[in-house]
């Protein structure tokens, strides 16, 4: 599971992340342009579960 997100969802995907695999999540500024996935603002960071590949 990959989540991109804005500066102001972080939080709110970490969470996400969490609850469903139970782990730490990967945390790294996002190499895409795309949009959050809570909002419309651009994406800054993708978060993801320690499983997926984040390159």
């Amino acid at each position: 599971m990959k989540v991109y997100v804005c500066s102001q969802h972080v939080d709110k995907a970490m969470d996400v992340v969490v609850d469903e695999y139970g782990t730490f999540p990967a945390f790294e500024e996002a190499d895409i342009s795309t949009d959050c996935e809570y909002c419309e603002d651009n994406a800054a960071y993708m978060v993801a579960n320690t499983g997926s590949s984040t390159k």
